[in-house]
């Protein structure tokens, strides 16, 4: 292939900018006394076919290498080397016989086996992915654009882009794929979602983890993708279509697919470390450009890495230039990829200044929440890392939501029947003003969820005492040991019938209590037909069927399915439950209608707290002053939630609802009772069974009952 034409270009924003006369390449190094840009002319090339060397006088304008290729052409593939000291104990790992990635690069050739890129193993080059030159207009949009769904509106469903369909139960012509994602988008609009947030899609290498199966002798997998390369770059192997810029059009394709059906997309980000490791780890892209600009070093010793990620290096988030970056990151895939939102791995991470230290008054995560691209964007926390920070309710940074641990345990203690619970999860129920109130923010603010990808499923929750990590090659050391859960007489499936009813019941307390919650519900794909990984709570390097989606279940399990539609279309219509602030426990109506929540004993007393224990009731009062739009407040009707948690049925004093007008008092009917076996234990509105008595209930034990009043 001929040579281009060289000219020395201009510092544009880093990564590569097309025009009509070619491709501009921009990339940051302080430290690097040479770059090297290298242009290759198939994805299997063993060598480069022209090799660029940037002149620090021509092509260096303060600490940014530019260059300008003359004629070249989009889907263009590349890398660059960097030449500089290798001082490691000056924080330098220089090394210019290594290939890099270029950190903006959107696109990859291959996928997943980035680690034949080392040096001294050219031979590997062919294997070995390269970066995609991508015209960022080459796309039809029509009319697309982010949803912009109220964060009280929302529920979340997480998932994962490959495991929702790849098993051959799914039935998609494409599965494990952006494409086959969409196929199920039916599915996910009859079960009532209005987002999907789906673990890391930025570039990774699928195969970094070294462990095998100890029974099988497989080699595992990183299959949640915790551990980015790409962050500009859609993961390569999750599309079906492996054209160069393929997987940037399929998943822009799968956005627009999922914006037309009235759900968003949410990413789940990874800024706090990178797939580089520690001082034994490999260079790939951000070490040989400048290690110790990107990364938290130690001190006096730079040589090794700070570990506040738990997986051999932390970003320096907060340094102006790593900062810089992730707002461009960021930027981009809102702007270029339409995506709603982002959560943030262990984002208490970036709120570490440039020697560690947490912040309470952070740039980086203020910079987020302010930018003015990103303003409508929602920004979802995991408020803590591995190196101590623990950050929830008060995360810096204004509007952040924040996924809300206290909720998960509090309400696991609660169903499983611990005692003296009660208190904890009334406040949990009720929104966490404890946690989100002081500092300005709303119940939506709080991520309600009780599992999540990382723990035991919902249905493991009720079938296991223990985690059975045993296949992940690790000897069942890794995976949390405080899981909270309770297997109800037997470890494990069972064909004993009072303990399948038992755990049944169970799982759909937790739904209830997650859906008539205050604040913003989210649970993870399969929990509504009970999807298991068999005790193993720790399942990010098993690539089959212990995390895959198993469609069968949807027809094995298909009343649990609509338990979980009739509660999401109950929390959906009635905006009590979508409050965006927290309860005053006073009425501004008329007529002596009841405050907007009253908490009871189960006699109908005020309750005392203290001796309050496995029981919860409250009226909520629909015609009280509520979510405020546009300064109206909303009228719904009331709703009498009961809890028994206990192992005896008990008989609940049902207080009043609201009145109709100044006589005539609206009358209670039956929506919800977990105890009851068949599929009307939950009903549509519309449907509810009026009851025989307007005084009392009884609520049988482990079971939870929902009243509306009409």
């Amino acid at each position: 292939m001929d040579a281009y034409t060289i000219l020395p270009g201009k510092p544009l924003e880093y990564g590569t900018s097309i025009t009509v006369r070619g491709v501009y390449f921009s990339v940051f190094s302080r430290n690097a006394t040479k770059i090297f840009l290298e242009l290759f002319e198939k994805a299997d090339d063993e060598t480069p076919f022209q090799t660029i060397e940037l002149d620090p006088k021509t092509n260096r304008t303060g600490d940014t290498w530019h260059v300008f290729v003359q004629g070249l052409q989009p889907g263009a593939l590349y890398l660059y080397r960097a030449e500089g000291p290798f001082e490691p104990e000056k924080g330098f790992r220089f090394d210019s016989k290594q290939y890099l990635f270029d950190p903006r690069a959107k696109a990859f050739t291959h996928g997943s086996v980035f680690r034949y890129i080392k040096p001294g193993k050219i031979r590997a080059m062919s294997k070995a992915p390269k970066c995609i030159v991508i015209d960022d207009e080459d796309y039809d949009w029509e009319d697309d654009k982010p949803l912009a769904t109220p964060l009280h509106k929302s529920i979340i469903y997480e998932l994962h882009v490959k495991g929702f369909t790849a098993s051959p139960t799914s039935g998609v012509e494409h599965p494990g794929t952006y494409l086959g994602l969409t196929e199920k988008i039916p599915y996910l609009q009859e079960l009532g979602i209005t987002a999907v947030e789906l673990l890391p899609v930025f570039e990774f290498d699928e195969y970094e983890n070294s462990n095998t199966n100890p029974r099988t002798g497989a080699r595992l997998k990183n299959f949640w993708g915790y551990s980015t390369i790409g962050f500009f770059a859609p993961k390569t192997s999750y599309a079906f279509d492996r054209s160069p810029g393929g997987a940037v059009r399929e998943f822009k394709d799968m956005v627009k697919a999922f914006h037309n059906a009235g759900i968003e997309v949410i990413l789940d980000v990874v800024f706090n470390h990178t797939a580089e490791g520690n001082e034994r780890g490999i260079t790939l892209n951000f070490r040989g450009f400048d290690n110790s600009i990107f990364y938290h070093l130690v001190h006096d010793h730079p040589e090794y890495y700070m570990n506040f990620s738990g997986c051999g290096n932390a970003v320096n988030a907060n340094h102006p230039i790593v900062a810089d970056f992730i707002i461009s990151c960021l930027r981009y895939w809102a702007l270029e990829m339409h995506v709603d939102g982002f959560r943030f791995d262990l984002a208490s991470e970036l709120t570490r200044d440039q020697k560690g230290f947490l912040m309470t008054s952070c740039p980086l995560t203020s910079r987020i929440a302010e930018d003015s691209i990103l303003r409508n964007t929602k920004i979802i926390a995991e408020p803590w890392d591995c190196g101590g920070a623990y950050q929830i309710g008060g995360f810096p940074g204004g509007r952040w939501c924040e996924w809300n641990d206290h909720y998960r345990d509090g309400i696991r203690k609660f169903i499983r029947g611990d005692e003296f619970t009660s208190t904890e999860a009334a406040t949990r129920i009720s929104g966490s003003s404890d946690l989100f109130a002081i500092s300005g923010r709303n119940p939506s603010h709080s991520i309600n969820y009780i599992d999540a990808h990382d723990g035991f499923t919902l249905n493991d929750l009720v079938t296991y005492n223990n985690k059975h990590n045993d296949d992940n090659g690790e000897e069942n050391r890794d995976g949390n040991d405080h899981n909270l859960s309770y297997n109800y007489g037997f470890e494990g499936p069972v064909l004993n019938p009072k303990i399948e009813r038992t755990r049944t019941r169970q799982l759909k307390n937790f739904f209830t209590t997650l859906f008539v919650s205050q604040g913003t519900p989210m649970f993870v794909a399969g929990d509504e037909v009970r999807r298991t990984q068999n005790g193993n709570n720790n399942a990010y390097c098993q690539d089959n069927e212990i995390s895959w989606f198993n469609w069968d279940d949807v027809r094995n399990n298909a009343s649990m399915l609509d338990f979980v539609q009739k509660l999401i279309a109950l929390r959906t219509r009635h905006p009590v439950f979508q409050r965006n602030r927290f309860f005053g426990g006073s009425t501004t109506s008329i007529n002596n209608n009841p405050p907007d929540i009253s908490w009871f004993n189960f006699d109908g007393t005020v309750p005392d707290w203290k001796k309050m224990n496995r029981f919860l009731s409250l009226r909520l009062g629909g015609k009280a002053a509520g979510i405020k739009r546009d300064e109206m407040p909303f009228e719904d009707n009331d709703f009498y939630i009961a809890f028994n948690m206990d192992i005896h049925d008990m008989t609940v004093t049902i207080p009043k609802p609201s009145m109709i007008d100044a006589k005539t008092s609206r009358k209670w009917y039956r929506l919800i009772d977990t105890s009851m076996e068949h599929i009307n234990c939950a009903l549509f509105d519309g449907q509810e069974e009026s009851l025989n008595s307007q005084e009392h209930y009884v609520v049988l034990a482990n079971s939870i009952v929902v009243l509306i009043a009409k």
